[in-house]
Protein backbone atom coordinates (compact mmCIF):
# COMPACT_ATOMS: atom_id res chain seq x y z
CA UNK A 1 0.00 0.00 0.00
CA UNK A 2 0.76 3.70 -0.97
CA UNK A 3 1.62 6.53 1.23
CA UNK A 4 -0.22 9.96 0.11
CA UNK A 5 1.76 12.53 -1.04
CA UNK A 6 -0.42 14.96 1.52
CA UNK A 7 1.98 12.91 4.39
CA UNK A 8 5.07 13.75 2.42
CA UNK A 9 7.70 16.04 4.15
CA UNK A 10 11.78 16.96 4.28
CA UNK A 11 14.02 13.57 5.89
CA UNK A 12 11.30 10.80 4.58
CA UNK A 13 12.42 8.47 2.64
CA UNK A 14 10.30 6.77 0.07
CA UNK A 15 10.84 4.46 -2.72
CA UNK A 16 10.40 5.77 -6.00
CA UNK A 17 10.97 3.77 -9.36
CA UNK A 18 12.70 1.21 -7.36
CA UNK A 19 15.47 3.28 -5.66
CA UNK A 20 14.97 4.67 -2.09
CA UNK A 21 15.39 8.30 -2.28
CA UNK A 22 15.44 10.80 0.92
CA UNK A 23 13.31 13.99 0.21
CA UNK A 24 15.35 17.27 0.48
CA UNK A 25 12.55 19.62 -0.07
CA UNK A 26 8.67 19.14 -0.91
CA UNK A 27 6.00 21.73 -1.92
CA UNK A 28 2.42 20.59 -2.09
CA UNK A 29 -0.12 22.39 -4.91
CA UNK A 30 -3.37 22.04 -5.77
CA UNK A 31 -4.61 23.64 -8.96
CA UNK A 32 -8.42 24.53 -9.37
CA UNK A 33 -9.79 21.43 -11.13
CA UNK A 34 -6.78 19.19 -11.37
CA UNK A 35 -5.32 16.62 -8.50
CA UNK A 36 -3.22 17.77 -6.26
CA UNK A 37 0.69 17.25 -6.99
CA UNK A 38 4.03 17.57 -4.72
CA UNK A 39 7.34 18.66 -6.43
CA UNK A 40 10.14 17.31 -4.87
CA UNK A 41 13.97 17.00 -4.64
CA UNK A 42 15.24 13.81 -4.04
CA UNK A 43 18.26 12.19 -3.50
CA UNK A 44 18.79 8.71 -4.37
CA UNK A 45 20.36 6.89 -1.35
CA UNK A 46 22.69 4.14 -3.64
CA UNK A 47 23.90 7.00 -6.44
CA UNK A 48 23.92 9.90 -4.54
CA UNK A 49 22.12 11.91 -7.23
CA UNK A 50 20.10 14.62 -6.67
CA UNK A 51 16.65 14.92 -8.90
CA UNK A 52 13.47 16.69 -9.01
CA UNK A 53 10.01 15.03 -9.39
CA UNK A 54 6.26 16.11 -9.00
CA UNK A 55 4.75 13.50 -7.35
CA UNK A 56 1.19 12.61 -7.88
CA UNK A 57 -1.48 10.23 -5.75
CA UNK A 58 -1.43 7.58 -8.57
CA UNK A 59 2.66 7.15 -8.78
CA UNK A 60 1.78 4.51 -5.58
CA UNK A 61 4.49 6.06 -3.82
CA UNK A 62 5.92 3.66 -1.02
CA UNK A 63 8.18 4.41 2.58
CA UNK A 64 11.43 2.68 2.37
CA UNK A 65 12.60 1.69 5.82
CA UNK A 66 15.65 3.06 6.67
CA UNK A 67 18.13 1.96 9.69
CA UNK A 68 20.21 4.15 11.26
CA UNK A 69 23.31 2.63 13.50
CA UNK A 70 26.35 4.31 15.44
CA UNK A 71 29.60 4.05 13.49
CA UNK A 72 32.86 5.51 13.69
CA UNK A 73 35.17 6.95 11.56
CA UNK A 74 38.49 4.54 11.07
CA UNK A 75 40.56 5.27 8.07
CA UNK A 76 40.51 5.96 4.27
CA UNK A 77 42.55 4.14 1.92
CA UNK A 78 42.77 6.18 -1.72
CA UNK A 79 39.19 6.75 -2.78
CA UNK A 80 37.56 4.34 -0.06
CA UNK A 81 36.56 5.36 3.67
CA UNK A 82 36.89 2.61 6.64
CA UNK A 83 34.27 2.78 9.58
CA UNK A 84 33.31 0.05 12.68
CA UNK A 85 29.93 -0.56 13.15
CA UNK A 86 29.41 0.01 17.36
CA UNK A 87 26.94 -2.94 17.46
CA UNK A 88 28.57 -5.33 15.34
CA UNK A 89 32.27 -4.66 15.30
CA UNK A 90 31.99 -4.46 11.63
CA UNK A 91 34.27 -3.15 8.93
CA UNK A 92 32.07 -1.06 6.45
CA UNK A 93 33.48 0.67 3.43
CA UNK A 94 31.41 3.23 1.22
CA UNK A 95 33.50 4.82 -1.94
CA UNK A 96 34.32 8.78 -1.86
CA UNK A 97 31.70 9.48 -4.09
CA UNK A 98 28.56 8.57 -1.94
CA UNK A 99 30.11 10.91 0.96
CA UNK A 100 32.18 14.12 -0.94
CA UNK A 101 30.34 16.53 1.06
CA UNK A 102 31.29 14.84 4.40
CA UNK A 103 34.64 14.33 3.74
CA UNK A 104 36.43 17.35 4.97
CA UNK A 105 34.44 16.42 8.62
CA UNK A 106 36.24 13.19 9.43
CA UNK A 107 38.54 13.39 12.06
CA UNK A 108 40.42 10.38 13.79
CA UNK A 109 37.77 8.36 16.10
CA UNK A 110 34.53 10.48 14.93
CA UNK A 111 31.61 8.99 15.81
CA UNK A 112 28.24 9.52 13.48
CA UNK A 113 25.32 7.36 12.27
CA UNK A 114 25.49 5.50 9.26
CA UNK A 115 21.97 4.86 6.92
CA UNK A 116 21.47 1.26 6.18
CA UNK A 117 18.62 -0.22 3.61
CA UNK A 118 18.29 -3.59 3.14
CA UNK A 119 21.51 -4.21 5.60
CA UNK A 120 23.66 -2.24 3.03
CA UNK A 121 25.52 0.75 4.55
CA UNK A 122 24.37 3.94 1.77
CA UNK A 123 25.08 7.05 3.46
CA UNK A 124 26.53 8.77 6.73
CA UNK A 125 24.82 11.65 8.63
CA UNK A 126 27.36 14.09 10.71
CA UNK A 127 26.37 15.04 14.32
CA UNK A 128 25.14 18.49 14.03
CA UNK A 129 28.28 20.28 15.35
CA UNK A 130 31.74 18.88 16.59
CA UNK A 131 34.04 19.98 18.23
CA UNK A 132 37.39 20.75 16.21
CA UNK A 133 41.00 22.11 17.08
CA UNK A 134 42.21 25.30 15.73
CA UNK A 135 45.37 24.52 13.95
CA UNK A 136 46.61 28.31 12.07
CA UNK A 137 45.24 31.50 12.83
CA UNK A 138 46.48 35.25 12.20
CA UNK A 139 46.52 36.32 15.54
CA UNK A 140 43.83 39.39 16.56
CA UNK A 141 44.67 42.66 17.52
CA UNK A 142 43.22 44.63 20.02
CA UNK A 143 40.58 47.41 18.44
CA UNK A 144 40.82 45.84 15.28
CA UNK A 145 37.22 45.51 14.65
CA UNK A 146 37.19 46.94 10.98
CA UNK A 147 35.78 43.87 9.31
CA UNK A 148 32.73 42.70 11.52
CA UNK A 149 35.25 41.30 14.29
CA UNK A 150 36.54 37.73 12.34
CA UNK A 151 39.35 36.30 11.12
CA UNK A 152 40.37 33.10 8.85
CA UNK A 153 40.91 30.16 10.88
CA UNK A 154 42.60 26.17 9.73
CA UNK A 155 40.89 23.51 11.67
CA UNK A 156 42.35 20.33 12.42
CA UNK A 157 40.36 18.57 8.99
CA UNK A 158 41.22 21.56 6.72
CA UNK A 159 38.62 23.23 6.99
CA UNK A 160 38.48 26.96 7.05
CA UNK A 161 35.38 28.88 9.02
CA UNK A 162 35.65 32.30 10.10
CA UNK A 163 35.58 32.94 13.46
CA UNK A 164 35.93 35.97 16.36
CA UNK A 165 39.05 37.62 16.33
CA UNK A 166 39.61 36.13 19.91
CA UNK A 167 40.46 32.61 19.20
CA UNK A 168 43.84 31.66 18.86
CA UNK A 169 45.90 28.63 17.67
CA UNK A 170 45.55 25.28 19.41
CA UNK A 171 42.11 26.00 20.88
CA UNK A 172 39.05 24.08 20.64
CA UNK A 173 35.47 25.48 18.64
CA UNK A 174 32.24 23.87 18.29
CA UNK A 175 31.44 24.02 14.31
CA UNK A 176 27.83 23.45 12.81
CA UNK A 177 28.37 20.90 10.25
CA UNK A 178 24.93 21.89 8.20
CA UNK A 179 26.24 25.55 7.87
CA UNK A 180 30.08 25.36 8.75
CA UNK A 181 30.01 28.19 11.15
CA UNK A 182 31.53 28.72 13.86
CA UNK A 183 29.13 28.28 16.68
CA UNK A 184 31.11 29.13 20.25
CA UNK A 185 34.01 27.93 22.01
CA UNK A 186 34.05 23.90 23.00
Amino acid sequence: MGISIGSLKPTNTIIYNGDPYIILDCEHAKLARGSAFCRVKLKNLKTSQIRNATLRDSDNIKAAFIEKRKLQYLYNSGDHYHFLDLETYEDLVLHKSHITDKIIWFKDNLELSGIFYEHTLLDLELPFSLDLKVVKTDPGFRGNTVKTGTKQAKLETGLKVNVPLFISSNEIIKVDTRTGQYLGRA
